[in-house]
């Protein structure tokens, strides 16, 4: 089947000209006179491509490609414009137009233009199309870690058990615990969440089951709390691990009482609410420490789903690198659709400490900067430092290879020992075999914050 252009004109002269140049390079052309005439023919059939004039009685060029980017996203506009006009089509090419070719035109640059904005088409219709196992549960990834944990989602999607995601920052906790909820009979109920790492510990309890008018001052009405606003649906309990210990046996009461009590109040509230909680926190270290109470911990971890770190599933990364690709390219109405191989080559090759997050990052700052279609790699500066020393041992030299790694192992076990012992650094000293002070000096060095003991 042939590509359908529209072409839109108040010009018949031009109308006419560019049907019969397309029609001769192979395209089935229709024409509109207006962006009225343009959005009704939009409407009644598909379009690969739209040809539209700037200055327009009625509905103008600018009208139509706003109308375009809300109701039919991602189907590229080019615009013609007058030479008195041209600032005009470079504002629109920051509102998303394809391309702009100026009057008169020349027909070399317009199949130019037009052999363009249909391959960007076509890249961009083809990753939003999403062909071939990329992933489930709305989620991205084939690797054999991937498909455990898609595999433990099936089971207890719609159930009312507790599950307990663990992963890193950044592995897409919260993802999970929305694709648990949207495929359980609870979809069409509320889904809740709450950080418990940003909420004052004073104010906590309040939050999480309500209080009643005058149970403090500033409770000048009721409110009800997040497991009743999450009542018959799902509530999420991010970072779990900072729930102080007080609310922590309250939060463990309304587990297994099923019912809760306003903060004032004089009576039990009994609540349907599926709890999920989350944590980037090894609750089991947390649990040996006295941080965390052992019977919340077995409360919470019936169902434990533990998400992969990027760095373990590796050739996840084009599939994520092409899903933020589409994301940003609509978002920031740019048209990157090709990443070349050594860009492609770094970012499987980078260890991604902050997992999915900071690629999403990596991604969207690529697109924003990127020129013309390409993803180039010198706008990678995060994916760059690390992965020179992993591609480029020769060139750098074995022992500056081996200090690197060196050095990101001696953080990452630092890291882990600190969060073992509650940040507490004589302890994590002391489960390191090495003194205070050169742990203190390790801190310094590696950029980590001491936290008060």
């Amino acid at each position: 089947m042939r590509p359908r252009i529209l072409v839109v004109d108040d010009e018949p002269s031009i109308r006419k000209v560019l049907q019969a140049h397309l029609s001769r390079d192979g395209f089935e052309v229709d024409a509109a006179c207006d962006g009225g005439e343009a959005t009704a023919a939009l409407s009644a059939k598909p379009y690969e491509l739209v040809i539209s004039d700037l200055k327009m009685p009625g509905i103008g060029g600018l009208e139509l490609l706003a109308w375009i980017r809300t109701e039919q996203p991602g189907l590229p506009v080019i615009l013609i414009t007058a030479h008195g006009t041209v600032d005009a089509a470079v504002e629109a090419l920051k509102l998303g137009a394809a391309d702009f070719i100026t009057k008169p035109f020349d027909l070399t640059e317009l199949r130019n233009a037009v052999e363009k904005a249909l391959r960007t088409e076509r890249a961009t219709r083809k990753t939003l199309a999403d062909p071939g196992p990329r992933g489930r549960f709305e989620l991205i990834g084939v690797t054999p870690s991937m498909q455990r944990v898609y595999s433990l989602l099936e089971k207890v999607a719609d159930s009312p058990t507790t599950v307990l995601i663990v992963g890193e920052s950044g592995t897409g906790k919260e993802l999970v615990a929305r694709a648990l909820h949207d495929h359980s009979s609870r979809k069409d109920a509320p889904f809740i969440t709450v950080n418990c790492g940003a909420i004052p510990e004073n104010l906590f309890e309040s939050e999480l089951f309500g209080h009643e008018r005058g149970a403090f001052t500033g409770a000048v009405t009721a409110k009800p709390g997040r497991f009743e606003l999450a009542d018959g649906g799902t509530l999420l309990l991010d970072e779990v691990a900072e729930l102080g210990r007080d609310m922590q046996v309250k939060l463990l009461r309304a587990l297994q009482e099923r019912r809760i009590d306003r903060v004032g109040g004089t009576r039990s509230i009994a609540i349907d609410t599926r709890v999920i909680a989350a944590t980037n926190i090894d609750l089991q270290a947390a649990v040996a420490s006295g941080r965390f109470r052992e019977d919340l911990y077995y409360r919470l971890n019936v169902i434990p789903i533990r998400l992969p770190a990027l760095r373990e599933r590796r050739e996840d990364i084009p599939l994520l690198v092409d899903h933020f690709l589409a994301r940003f390219n609509a978002r920031l109405g740019k048209r990157v659709t090709h990443v070349a191989e050594a860009a492609m080559a770094r970012l499987c090759a980078w260890h991604w400490p902050g997992n999915i997050r900071e690629l999403e990052n990596v991604v969207e700052r690529g697109v924003l900067l990127s020129e013309g279609d390409q993803f180039a790699d010198d706008v990678l500066p995060g994916a760059t430092e690390g992965v020179g020393a992993a591609e480029n041992a020769g060139e750098v030299g074995l022992k500056e290879y081996v200090r690197v790694h060196t050095a990101r192992l001696e953080r990452a076990l630092i890291l882990r020992s600190l969060e073992a012992e509650n940040g507490n650094v004589t302890r994590a000293a002391r489960r390191l075999d090495i003194s205070r002070k050169s742990l203190q000096l390790k801190m310094k060095e590696y950029q980590l914050r001491e936290d008060p003991e």
